[in-house]
């Protein structure tokens, strides 16, 4: 389904608009850009990770406008009790404010051999644009647009190259990058040249305020 703006933003978070609607998903503590949650309808958190859901921020936004909604794993809901989260999981879809939202995926990929990895959901927006979160989720279908995680404790480079070519989009543009100088994010650039060669896709550095329409 076509017609939808994509801005990113500050890290994971990456900012949907149609038709005069606003879906936002994983507005961290790495996301300081005050339109993050500008006329916000829904919001969207793939895991209960700091860098991917700032709990003060989504409180105040919604003691501001009470009729944003909130959709996340049950670990959000239970981390942040303060929030009012509609908690959904894996193989469930869903609806708000024009926007159609299935979900995908179990767990967040393993970041420490000690530590178990917490739920995490992929959103697929729109059956177009696919984010999914700290995990390698394949959704049951082709996703025309990927937003791919570009750097991470739980990250290799072989494991992105790997995990593009398992999903083969039209389109692919990275997040997760708050951790990477522009030297690393110059080098990430060139093996993403690489894949869209090979994938013949639009493969690239999606810099923060950068904006694609699909």
């Amino acid at each position: 389904m076509a017609g939808m703006r994509i801005t990113k933003l500050g890290h994971a978070c990456v900012r949907v608009e149609k038709d005069d609607r606003v879906l936002v998903v994983d507005p961290g503590i790495f996301t300081p850009e005050a339109e993050a949650l500008a006329g916000v309808d829904v919001v969207l958190v793939t895991h209960e990770h700091a860098d991917h859901v700032d709990d003060d921020r989504l409180a105040a936004a919604q003691a501001a406008d009470p009729r944003l909604r909130i959709f996340a794993p049950q670990g959000v809901a239970d981390a942040f009790p303060a929030l009012r989260v509609e908690p959904v999981g894996h193989g469930e879809s869903f609806s708000a404010a024009g926007f159609t939202v299935d979900v995908y995926g179990h767990r967040h990929a393993l970041s420490h051999p000690d530590v178990t990895p917490c739920a995490n959901s992929g959103f697929l927006i729109d059956g177009e644009v696919f984010h999914p979160g700290d995990s390698y989720t394949v959704p049951d279908r082709r996703v025309p647009t990927l937003l791919v995680p570009c750097d991470a404790p739980w990250l290799k480079l072989p494991e992105m190259v790997e995990y593009l070519r398992r999903m083969e989009p039209a389109r692919a543009y990275t997040i997760h990058d708050a951790y990477v100088s522009d030297i690393g994010m110059d080098i990430v650039a060139s093996w993403l040249e690489d894949e869209a060669e090979l994938l013949k896709a639009d493969i690239r550095v999606f810099r923060r305020g950068d904006t694609v329409e699909v």
